[in-house]
């Protein structure tokens, strides 16, 4: 993850619950709450008309404005103004500003104001802020952020804030996203360049706004009466629907110290001199290389070996400091410290393949799909880099599920070093149909990455059970997966201690079964990251089989649910996103007591869709019932005009999942028969 491009993100900084408590109240006993100087745009917003809102809105935002002036010398002010006023107590959270700065980005002054419906003016300044790190991870890296709790932020109160940003930063470029989870009212931008200086804009999930001319080299966008976006289950990234406005800017005729970066070409060629000679081999690092690919009898094991040799030796470490957050520490740097970020990584192992004459393509990517903007050629869309290997014509590519077949470069492999858990062949599942940037001496593209059939991701249960005449229930599960849903059990299985392992098998148990409690697991391959990952369970469950008169009553889908509920409740409007494709099977064997028999069993069923199938299968001798199903996701995305039938598929494996098999007590049947006499 590097640091300059997840703060150019505008991702939302976010804290848990708990954290997020103590720092509020850290804030409301060190600040001194004065009587303000409320400026007048925000009494002016205040007294701004608006439109009926529906019941559930918490907040309004009644202005967002930002402005941004260009100096000759390419440093660049950003002011930002926002008032809200809150609704409902769920619209108290807007109170929190959080502001970020770096050694590229100071911060010129930030104020916070309210006004409550009793016309109380409270003001809290930079001073009251209480300052934290930007990561809850320990990495060295220079962005902190001030956070601000502003007074009276409840119900019937306006709010609002302004501070400036100062930077000079690497890239000429903005982002503003306009729209919002709650209504907007109103939203403007100002944009003030130097003379013989000119932008190029960018629409996204939007129509065009033009501009006002409102000086000489200044110009106006604004709009009003946004409407917000729900937020929805599996919906995709927010910037993928979002109305967002992107600008690139830089003098007519460039100089080297601003350069502009118009175009995917020109992207590439500025990240290519970026890492020129980082990615040089030394002899250390050569002499690795012959050490690891000693007895490799072709280019796909050689490729293999450096690979695991980067992603498991190398730790991940991240200093990004400046520019740092943009360019990889040199390869022998990485090598010699065994440290490094995502684009270190990716540096060294390119190095290292060089070295074996492999050739390779960083490839820069954001870990959220979809947030890349195509149209928008800029680098501050992407948070992570991996890398595609060139394979040798003639390379066997079968079982490798992240290979792409490029019209010039023939045969690449991704691979990404930093996801220790993932091995090669595979892509972590967020980068899987994600757009990513390859970059090349000669230029770059975009290129959408493969997506790995649902067989790739597979997760195979077998059970054994047993129910007796009390309707209780224990037995085994034998539980094998593959490729995306191995590597994050690996992930959290991997580190952890005997005793906290048996916590996470019996999480795993009861989401299998209600009410099942480990009595025994084994683990086998945990570190076989090339391989699959096996399970055993061993449980039991009281009263899994429910009486009924003289009946007994189970269901035959023992071992979890399928079926979501994500698209009940109020019409969706965004399309599904699913993590990944996946496969899962369940084959189920119950013995039933002797002095039993089956009296009803559920019907089969087998759906198919274009982005899922569903079948189950029950078959039964006297004491015995087989249970066999099958649960597939063929594609990562499900449209808006496929959503009703996308709930028609999941009510579909509900039915299924609430069927019974209903038995009858041998002893209770005959003595019926004796009175039915």
């Amino acid at each position: 993850m590097c640091k300059t491009w997840c703060c150019a993100n505008w991702t939302r900084l976010r804290f848990t619950s708990a954290s997020l408590f103590t720092l509020v109240v850290m804030l409301f006993l060190s600040s001194s709450f004065a009587w303000a100087g409320t400026p007048d745009w925000l009494r002016q917003a205040r007294q701004a008309s608006l439109p009926t809102y529906p019941d559930d809105t918490d907040a309004i935002v009644l202005l967002d404005e930002r402005s941004i002036t260009v100096s000759p010398t390419g440093e660049v002010h950003t002011t930002y103004r926002k008032a809200y006023k809150v609704l409902r107590p769920d619209g108290r959270s807007r109170g929190t500003l959080s502001v970020y700065f770096d050694t590229e980005t100071q911060l010129a002054f930030m104020k916070a104001w309210s006004i409550t419906s009793d016309n109380e003016e409270y003001e809290v300044k930079e001073s009251d802020a209480i300052e934290t790190a930007a990561y809850a991870e320990g990495l060295y890296a220079d962005t902190r952020y001030k956070v601000l709790q502003i007074p009276a932020s409840r119900p019937g109160s306006v709010i609002g804030y302004e501070y400036q940003q100062r930077q000079r930063p690497f890239v000429m470029q903005a982002i503003w996203s306009f729209q919002d989870d709650i209504p907007v009212r109103l939203a403007r931008l100002a944009l003030e360049l130097p003379p013989n200086w000119s932008y190029t804009p960018y629409w996204r999930n939007s129509a065009v706004v033009k501009p006002l001319q409102s000086g000489e080299n200044r110009w106006t966008w604004q709009l009003s009466n946004i409407e917000p976006i729900r937020s929805e289950p599996d919906m995709p990234t927010w910037r993928s629907v979002a109305g967002e406005f992107e600008l690139s800017f830089a003098p007519k005729k460039p100089t080297s110290g601003n350069q502009g970066l118009t175009s995917w070409s020109q992207i590439a060629q500025w990240y290519m001199q970026l890492t020129r000679e980082r990615r040089d081999a030394t002899p250390a690092i050569r002499d690795k290389v012959r050490e690891l690919n000693a007895g490799a009898n072709d280019s796909m094991e050689k490729i293999r070996r450096l690979g695991s040799y980067v992603q498991h030796s190398v730790r991940y470490v991240a200093i990004e400091i400046g520019i740092g957050g943009y360019q990889p520490h040199p390869a022998s740097d990485v090598f010699s410290a065994g440290y490094g970020d995502c684009k270190d990584k990716a540096t060294l192992l390119y190095a290292m393949l060089q070295e074996a004459g492999i050739d390779a393509y960083y490839v820069l990517i954001n870990s959220n799909r979809d947030y890349l903007s195509p149209e928008f050629p800029s680098p501050l869309g992407f948070n992570h880099v991996i890398l595609a290997v060139r394979l040798p014509q003639g390379s066997d590519v079968a079982g490798n599920y992240a290979v792409l077949h490029h019209p010039n470069l023939g045969a690449l492999l991704f691979f990404d070093p930093t996801d220790d858990s993932t091995p090669m062949g595979y892509l972590p599942s967020s980068l899987q149909s994600n757009n990513g940037f390859l970059v090349t001496e000669s230029g770059g593209e975009i290129l959408t990455l493969p997506l790995a059939p649902p067989p790739a991701n597979r997760i195979l249960r077998l059970a054994n059970l047993t129910i007796d005449k009390l309707g209780n229930m224990k037995g085994t599960i034998d539980e094998v997966r593959t490729g995306p849903s191995a590597a994050a059990l690996r992930e959290s299985l991997v580190n952890q201690a005997s005793k906290s392992r048996q916590k996470i098998f019996q999480g795993l148990l009861s989401g299998l079964i209600d009410g099942a409690v480990l009595t025994g697991a084994r683990l086998s391959s945990l570190k076989a990251f090339n391989g699959s990952l096996s399970i055993s369970y061993d449980f039991s469950a009281n009263t899994y089989a429910q009486r009924a008169s003289n009946l007994f009553l189970f269901r035959t889908c023992v071992l979890g649910h399928k079926s979501r509920i994500l698209l009940e409740g109020k019409p969706r409007i965004q399309p599904v996103v699913f993590p990944t494709t996946v496969l899962e099977t369940d084959i189920v064997d119950i013995s039933l007591p002797e002095d039993f028999s089956i009296d009803e069993v559920p019907q089969n069923v087998s759906y198919d869709y274009p982005f899922g199938s569903y079948k189950s299968e029950i078959t039964t001798t006297e004491h015995n019932v087989h249970y066999a199903r099958t649960y597939e996701i063929k594609d990562v995305r499900v449209t808006s005009t496929t959503l009703e039938s996308l709930k028609r598929f999941f009510r579909e494996i509900a039915d299924d999942e609430q069927s019974y098999v209903i038995m009858k007590s041998k002893e209770t049947a005959y003595s019926s028969a004796l009175t039915s006499r």
